[in-house]
């Protein structure tokens, strides 16, 4: 699986205002919540469910707060350089500041697997992290996602 059979790319933000954990949270589940028609109570639900089994914050100032919500028809990801760093309690106690937000159905078990899978690929090299913080427009972070994306397919 690739970023590109999930991520919306039109959807993607560079300078989301986070706060804190607590305000960021609602801000994803809010924005994913227009672009798919569906209650966004019921993202906050599922991801803040997720997390209160230990945080995703998965180190190097990537956090991946995931979850599954009912009335979805397929796998979907939005991703938010964050304006500020935020403390998200990261495995590494280290500040996030880029977030992929990913929403399964119900049933995704094994493909929501492999799309948390695809994320982890794309964020452990320290050179892709670089760039996607010093991409300045949508366009020039969606263009490193889809690079990294490809480059860890090969």
């Amino acid at each position: 699986m690739h970023l590109s059979d999930f991520l919306d790319f039109d959807a993607i933000k560079t300078a989301l205002p986070g706060g804190s954990k607590k305000a960021l949270l609602p801000q994803l589940a809010n924005l994913a919540g227009q672009r798919l028609e569906l209650d966004p109570g019921a993202i906050l639900a599922s991801v803040s469910e997720r997390e209160q089994l230990g945080s995703t914050g998965f180190g190097q100032g990537v956090a991946i707060p995931h979850g599954k919500v009912e009335g979805l028809k397929q796998i979907y990801g939005l991703f938010a350089r964050l304006a500020e760093p935020i403390d998200y309690k990261a495995i590494d106690a280290k500040p996030v500041d880029l977030v992929f937000l990913l929403l399964s159905p119900p049933d995704a078990g094994a493909d929501h697997l492999k799309a948390l899978a695809a994320i982890s690929r794309v964020t452990r090299h320290a050179a892709t992290l670089e760039k996607m913080r010093g991409a300045r427009s949508r366009d020039a972070l969606a263009a490193v996602l889809i690079g990294a994306d490809e480059r860890d397919a090969a």
